[in-house]
This record gives structure tokens, sequence and C-alpha cells, in this order.
């Protein structure tokens, strides 16, 4: 199957093939120098799958953490990249999740003013969201996606196989996101989702997550407006993040996703939505105080002055956005029970 995302200049194919991997140099241009950004949980047969469609190819292995994500591993893959002779007519494939994802678009981007990028997500989190879209960055003094740019890949390839070898706990992770889009953009996904299982019907979720996204996306492509559904829960999700990061309470992305997406859905739908999260094995109580949050939420990016553009959802399958001051929504959170 293929979709196809319309982007301001142009467009990209995302194919969505079990065992994909093993045909991507018939998908993309390859037969070139290519810079393959991969993290050191990725199977190596992965990486040497990809590598071996390649005219010549070097591999940029980062350590498996929001940490890796940083200006400085840009430098580190740029001067490689200056040390391999790449030009502007060569290509940089992303073989991972978000992480590496972001990462490998921002290289791609930032490089002679930008080179072709590829993206092959092997993460459930990765295939549902963060390869499609375009947002590439790296994070700055613990803060997450503060440099960074709008660079569309080339394409994408979701190859359902590539989930196999993720530990639940990564699967979980993932469906954090496709649960955000379901909530609100798609009741249908979301009782799908109700019934857990998740990797049973891992296939169709992939695909109903990334036809909304799609959707999104092709109307807002910079976030001015519409995009911003994509962040229900994120505004929490982000200042968790940097609160419990090098913990022992340390979250995945997706683990702070869920919990950020609670206190931002009615009370009506509250006991729908946390079971949901349950269902895909996902934490639905703080391992922090709430008021521990409010200062790391003011640095997030939605921030326009002293507001907060927020979203939120009134019934499964629907959002409005909201624009509050910073300070209420800190009470807000204050407030919030664990």
């Amino acid at each position: 199957m293929i979709l196809s995302v319309k982007t301001s200049k142009g467009g990209y194919p995302i194919y969505l093939e079990r065992g994909g991997l093993a045909r991507i140099g018939e998908y993309f241009n390859l037969k070139r120098r290519c810079m393959i950004v991969t993290d050191s949980n990725i199977p190596k047969e992965y990486v040497d799958t990809v590598a071996a469609s390649c005219g010549e190819a070097h591999v940029f292995t980062i350590v498996p953490s929001e940490f890796s994500k940083t200006l400085s591993s840009l430098e580190a893959a740029v001067r490689e990249m200056i040390a391999k002779d790449f030009t502007r007519g060569d290509c940089v494939i992303a073989v991972g999740g978000g992480v590496v994802g972001d990462l490998a678009g921002f290289i791609a981007a930032s490089y002679l003013r930008g080179v072709d990028f590829y993206n092959v997500p092997t993460t459930v989190l990765s295939q549902v969201d963060s390869s499609v879209g375009g947002k590439v960055g790296v994070n700055f003094d613990g803060l997450k996606n503060m440099v960074g740019a709008f660079y569309p890949p080339c394409g994408v390839l979701c190859d359902a196989d590539t989930l196999r070898s993720l530990p639940a706990r990564q699967i979980a992770n993932g469906l954090a996101e496709a649960v955000k889009m379901a909530a609100t953009c798609d009741e249908a996904l979301f009782a799908l989702l109700e019934k857990g299982n998740a990797m049973e019907h891992i296939e169709q979720i992939v695909e109903k997550s990334l036809r909304i996204k799609q959707r999104v996306v092709e109307q807002d492509e910079k976030e001015t407006g519409l995009r911003r559904v994509l962040n229900f829960g994120h505004t929490l999700a982000h200042a968790l993040e940097k609160e419990t990061a090098g913990t022992r309470t340390a979250l995945y992305h997706g683990e702070c996703v869920a919990l950020g997406m609670i206190p931002m859905t009615a009370e009506s739908e509250r006991a729908r939505l946390t079971a949901c999260l349950e269902a895909q094995g996902l934490p639905t109580s703080l391992p922090i105080e709430p008021e521990a949050l409010a200062e790391a939420m003011l640095h997030d990016k939605k921030r326009d002055g002293d507001e907060i553009t927020l979203v939120r959802c009134d019934r499964i399958g629907s959002f409005r956005l909201e624009k509050i001051p910073v300070s209420r929504l800190t009470e807000e959170m204050k407030g919030w029970k664990k």
C-alpha cells in the first residue's frame, strides 16, 4: 500500500509493506553515498539490509536515548559526512525510532543546506506518527526539540516485520501516539485500540493513524492551526520527560503522552481513555507530584507570550483548541490528583 503526502514542495510516498525492507532499493534512490543514522538497539540485520542497497553506505550509530538527540550528535555526523566527501547529490537514511528520525532529518536538513532524506521507522511510535510530517530537530539544554526545522522526507517505508523485535514496553510507548490520534480524530480507531491485543491489528492501526496524520499535515504543514491537534497530551508530556530524565522513574515519550492526555480529557470521557491506555500497557498515574511540572511547562514551544494553546478532548473522536494563560495551566496541574 502507498499513501501519498502532499507538501508545499511536492510530496512524498509512504510505503506500507510487510517485508518491504528487503525491497528498499526498489522504492528509494540509494545508488549513491548514503549516511545511515541508527542506534545501537536496532537489529544489525535491518541496517545491513539497507546498506546492501546503497551505492556507498556509511553508518552513524548513536546511543538509544533522548540524550543523543543533540547538537553535538549533529556536529559529529556532519564531520563524518565531510570526511567521506558527501555532496548535495547524496542522502541520509534514518533506520530506527523517533529519536533517530528526528536527528537524521535534521542532519539532512542542515548538511549543505539540505540533502535528500529517507525514513525507515522500525518502532511503533515512529511508524504511527513521527516518521511523517517533516518535523526534525534536536533537544537543547534538556528542552525537547528546541532547535529544528520542517523538512519533509523524500520517502517513508513502514515494514511491520521490523516491529517483531520490540519489547512490550516499546510497543506500548508507540501505541500512545495512536491513542492520541484516535481520541481526537477517529472513534472507530479508538474502539479498535480499546480491545487490546494491538499487535494482532498493528498494520491496520498504523495505516489508520497515518491516514489521520496525512490529512492533518496536508492541511497545516507548518503547524499554524489544525496541526496542533497532534500535540494532544504533549504539553504535560514534555515536562514529564524533562523532570524524570535520568531518574529511576524515567518515562518514555509515549508513556508521558499517555499521562498528558488524561487531564486534557473531559471527566465524562476520562474513564474510557484511562481504560484504553491501560489496555495498551501504558501508565495512568503520575510518578511525581504535579507541582514539580509547572516550571518545566513554561518552556513549551506552543507558548505564545503568557498564553498557551491546549488540545482538549470533550468527546472521544473529537477535539477543540483552547488558548489559556500559562498560570491557569500550572494551577490545573497542581490540582490534578495522582
